[in-house]
């Protein structure tokens, strides 16, 4: 099962992985693997990537970086080929997703010895342009009968599903709640009434979709093998601009 209907899809440039995803997804469809697996490899996978920016490994930490973004698509489309969705792994790879993110900048931080200032409004940044990126994307998936399990609103415990405990998906959700919570809520504030709205057209999903962590983590991986380290703080932050003009188009035309 597909994200989206054929007839919705856009061009999501942070969604580069996905035909590797979906092949290491078909290959462990009947392995005794599942979906958490995955996501405990590409923890793993940025674990490593943050070791290397730390030792100078650059074309390794880039390596390390797409490694990661991919695994990040594989562990929801072995979800779907095995037909077994769980608000658990859709918690744990949010949470996994944002403290790994916050060690990628860290690390980047030490090596380019930029302003701890900088590092933060980088990382508040970052968090608010993939949360955008995400509020926007899953109504879309939600009007047509796309892939539900991301809700537009995380504002309840979900109900566990199938195969998964509820104490878990109490745990997940909590931890989601604290580490999300803000972002969530000040897109909200910005453009509460998204929902409602027309459906957005392609052209400006595509351009949303380079909040998507995936392209982000690609725009890392490139600057960091072109030498470009001590950029990479910066642009994060001066780019949340973009959220502003996004939200003003959005609610402006449709």
């Amino acid at each position: 099962m597909s994200k989206l209907p054929k007839s919705h899809k856009f061009l999501d440039l942070s969604d580069y992985g996905r035909p590797i995803a979906k092949l290491i997804a078909n290959t462990l469809k009947n392995t005794a693997f599942t979906p958490i697996h995955v996501t405990i490899a590409f923890i793993a996978s940025g674990l490593i990537a943050i070791y290397c920016i730390i030792e100078s490994y650059y074309w390794l930490a880039a390596f390390f970086l797409i490694l990661k973004s991919i695994l990040d698509a594989a562990d929801g489309e072995l979800a779907r080929v095995k037909q077994k969705p769980s608000y658990t792994g859709r918690y744990l790879d949010s949470v996994a997703d944002i403290i790994l993110n916050a060690l990628f900048l860290v690390s980047i931080n030490y090596v380019t010895d930029t302003p701890n200032w900088l590092c933060l409004l980088a990382f508040l940044g970052l968090q608010l342009q993939g949360t955008l990126y995400n509020y926007y994307y899953v109504i879309l998936r939600n009007k047509f009968n796309g892939d539900t399990t991301s809700r537009v609103f995380e504002d309840k415990t979900p109900i566990a599903l199938k195969g998964e405990k509820q104490k878990h998906v109490n745990m997940l959700f909590g931890l989601y709640k604290l580490l999300y919570g803000v972002f969530d809520q000040t897109i909200y504030a910005l453009d509460a009434n998204a929902n409602m709205g027309k459906v957005l057209p392609n052209w400006l999903m595509t351009c949303i979709s380079t909040f998507g962590l995936g392209f982000q983590l690609l725009l890392m991986a490139i600057m960091l093998v072109l030498g470009l380290k001590a950029f990479i703080l910066p642009f994060f932050f001066f780019y949340t601009i973009m959220v502003f003009v996004f939200i003003g188009i959005r609610k402006y035309f449709y």
